[in-house]
C-alpha cells in the first residue's frame, strides 16, 4: 500500500515491499557508485534517481533457486547521514540491513583486500548519543554474523574474512590520521584500539547497529533467533582499502576489494534468507 513519499529518499515506501511481507533486504553502502555495481549483479533492476544522489536501486537476487527482493541505497559518509537514510527506510518497512563499506586496517593480519565482518562497533561518534548513552554497546545481529561467515567459507574467503570489532568515528583525518592540534591524543587513541584487538576503522557501522537495537532487534529468546519474527536485523562488513604499512590502496586494489565485498554481501543475503526459513 502506498504512503507519503519519504522526504529525503523521495520515493513511495511501497517500493521496499517484498519477500512475502518481510520487506526487501537492503544493502547500505556509502557510495552511490557501489550501489550501481551491486545492481549489476541483480535481475529486474529499477533505479529511482534522487536529487541528493541517494539513488534507490531495486532488484531481485537469484540464489540457490530462491528469488530474493533486494535494494541498495547509499548512505553517504558518516553517521548523521546513516541516521537520515536508515530511519526513512525503517519508516518504509525495511527490516534487514547490511552495511557494505570500506575501512582501514588496525591489525597487521588484516590486509588490503580482506573483508571484516562486524560483531560490533566502537561508538566513537556522536550521532548515536542522541538515542542511547555511550556505555550501551553497538552490536551486530548475530544471525548476520553467522550468515556472512558461512557465505565467506562458501566462497573460499575463509582466510581473507575476519570477524570482530570495528571502530566507527566522526573524523577521518583528525581521529585516524592525527591531523590538527590534538593529533597526538588521537594517535594514542588509535594505538589503544590496535592494542585492544579492534580490526578496522570506518565511519557508519556503530549507528546502524544502534538503530537496529532501538527499533526492535532480534527476539530475545534463543528459539526465535533464526525466526522471521525478528523485527530488525542490522549487519556490517567492510573491505580493507588501507593499512598503516601499505597506506591507501591503489584504485585497482580498491575496486578488486569492493568486488569481493559485493560477492560476499549477496551470498550473505542468500544464506540469511535460508537461515530465516
Amino acid at each position: 500500500m502506498s504512503g507519503a513519499r519519504l522526504h529525503h529518499l523521495q520515493v513511495d515506501p511501497a517500493v521496499f515491499q517484498g519477500n512475502d511481507g518481510l520487506g526487501r533486504y537492503v544493502l547500505v553502502p556509502g557510495s552511490v557508485d557501489r550501489c550501481g555495481r551491486i545492481a549489476k549483479r541483480l535481475k529486474d533492476v529499477v533505479i529511482l534517481e534522487n536529487r541528493r544522489r541517494l539513488d534507490v536501486h531495486l532488484g531481485v537476487l537469484e540464489f540457490d533457486g530462491r528469488r530474493i527482493d533486494v535494494a541498495a541505497v547509499p548512505t553517504g559518509m558518516g553517521c548523521p547521514s546513516v541516521d537520515i537514510v536508515v530511519t526513512e527506510l525503517l519508516d518504509a518497512g525495511c527490516r534487514r540491513f547490511l552495511r557494505v563499506g570500506t575501512s582501514g586496517s588496525l591489525q597487521p593480519e588484516v590486509a588490503i583486500g580482506d573483508v571484516v565482518i562486524a560483531s560490533g562497533a566502537i561508538r566513537d561518534e556522536s550521532t548515536s548519543d542522541v538515542y542511547l548513552p555511550r556505555d550501551v554497546p553497538a552490536v551486530a545481529d548475530p544471525l548476520w554474523v553467522e550468515a556472512l561467515s558461512q557465505a565467506a567459507l562458501r566462497l573460499g574467503l575463509g582466510a581473507r574474512a575476519h570477524v570482530g570489532l570495528m571502530h566507527s568515528k566522526d573524523s577521518f583525518f583528525g581521529r585516524e590520521f592525527g591531523r590538527g592540534p590534538d593529533g597526538p591524543t588521537n594517535q594514542a587513541y588509535m594505538q589503544l584500539l590496535h592494542r585492544g584487538g579492534v580490526l578496522c576503522s570506518e565511519m557508519e557501522a556503530a549507528h546502524l547497529f544502534v538503530l537496529g537495537q532501538v527499533y526492535g532487534g532480534a527476539p530475545r529468546d534463543v528459539a526465535g533467533l533464526r525466526s522471521r519474527r525478528a523485527k530488525v536485523r542490522t549487519g556490517a562488513m567492510c573491505a580493507v582499502i588501507g593499512t598503516v604499512d601499505h597506506g591507501l590502496a591503489s584504485l585497482e586494489e580498491e575496486q578488486a576489494a569492493e568486488e569481493r565485498l559485493i560477492d560476499l554481501a549477496l551470498a550473505g543475503i542468500g544464506v540469511l534468507s535460508a537461515l530465516e526459513g
